[in-house]
């Protein structure tokens, strides 16, 4: 194994890495936009709360270098002091916004959202490939409108996942469970047919009980996990898989609790019922939480995540390093082993991602 130099601000670090691994980042957002493009957004809603119709409002022109300047000041910068080379790029999930509007005015902003992170992906190909949010809307299956734009942006854009949101509601759950057929198993088809992977996640809390990085998403992707494991949605689609961001919420911490209730209620062990479909990313901001997830969970069932920028931005102060310097704690972990890294870093996501194989070979060219 070599050492490569690894450079933050005007501090460097030898850190262990191989040098022929391409360190992916599946959970990436365009969080940088200009204040253009949610002040489109609120107002749209508003004339929306005030009339009960899709307003016909300009879309914001927001120019080339706008989007080049937002991300080569922030995410690409900061992707090059920690060596990930590439991110799958979605727009800023806390704005996905599914529990305001209704489908024409969810159509409208979603595209946006679609349209300029696609725009940031032809600018700078070789840092950025795109995952789509989806048209969602509370108390409305997800159909037509969201698999005509998922197919638009995955065939179109060549976007290679989708961001699914469990709870449209924003916290109240008023929507059927993941396992509901005749709910969810439209979408799941479409998913399946376009071999793409879709990542759990919520967007804004209105509930008032639930602070929406803090808790919202956190309840979210633990409930996602738990809903696979009581449910026959992976028998029924045995090649879907879901990617469960930040750490999958609970779950390793709580590993025994969900093994030990596959066996009280008579279903396989995990391996066998949700292992070959569910994979964690490593958006989680501490070394001992890092550590407890290569530990317990399969490291083929690991991906690399950070997502520049999110839920946290400061400096650990017990550190005196970026919380979500996650490549720190993978690097540093004692359940890892180069083996283990080239896993969590690159070759999981080309298995787990396969529509990622065309943008690597043109990297490669």
């Amino acid at each position: 194994m070599s050492i490569v130099l690894y450079k933050k601000g005007e501090e460097a670090l030898q850190r262990p890495h191989e040098e022929t691994i391409m360190l992916i980042d599946i959970h990436g957002h365009f969080t940088t936009l200009p204040e253009s493009v949610s002040s489109f957004r609120n107002a749209q809603i508003d004339t929306f709360d005030k009339t009960g119709l899709a307003p016909d409002i300009a879309l914001p022109v927001i120019s080339d270098k706008q989007i080049t300047d937002a991300l080569e000041s922030n995410q690409i910068r900061v992707m090059k002091e920690r060596g990930v080379d590439l991110t799958v790029f979605s727009p800023k999930a806390s704005a996905m916004d599914h529990h305001r509007g209704n489908e024409q005015t969810n159509v409208v902003w979603t595209k946006l959202c679609n349209d300029l992170v696609h725009r940031a992906c032809l600018l700078f190909p070789q840092h950025f490939v795109g995952a789509c949010q989806l048209p969602q809307v509370s108390g409305q299956p997800p159909r037509d409108a969201v698999i005509e734009e998922l197919r638009r942006c995955v065939t179109a854009h060549g976007c290679v996942a989708a961001n699914l949101n469990p709870d449209p509601s924003g916290g109240y759950w008023l929507d059927p469970p993941l396992s509901d057929k005749a709910w969810w198993y439209p979408l799941f088809e479409e998913l399946v047919a376009l071999d793409v992977p879709a990542m759990i996640h919520v967007t804004g809390s209105c509930n008032p009980h639930f602070h929406t990085t803090a808790t919202h998403y956190i309840n979210a992707d633990t409930t996602a996990f738990v809903q696979f494991l009581t449910s026959t949605i992976f028998q029924d689609f045995p090649t879907l898989k879901f990617v469960i961001p930040h750490g999958g919420g609970a779950v390793p911490f709580h590993w025994g609790r969900y093994r030990g209730l596959a066996q009280d209620m008579g279903l396989p062990d995990l391996s066998e019922k949700v292992l070959k479909n569910v994979f964690f990313d490593t958006c989680v901001y501490h070394q001992a939480g890092i550590d407890l997830m290569l530990k317990v969970l399969p490291s083929e069932n690991i991906l690399f995540g950070s997502e520049i920028f999110g839920a946290i931005k400061g400096v650990d102060p017990t550190t005196g390093h970026y919380f979500d310097d996650v490549r720190r704690y993978v690097d540093q972990s004692e359940h890892g082993t180069p083996a283990i890294r080239q896993q969590i870093f690159s070759s999981n996501a080309q298995r787990v991602y396969p529509r990622l194989k065309p943008f690597l070979a043109c990297r490669a060219c």
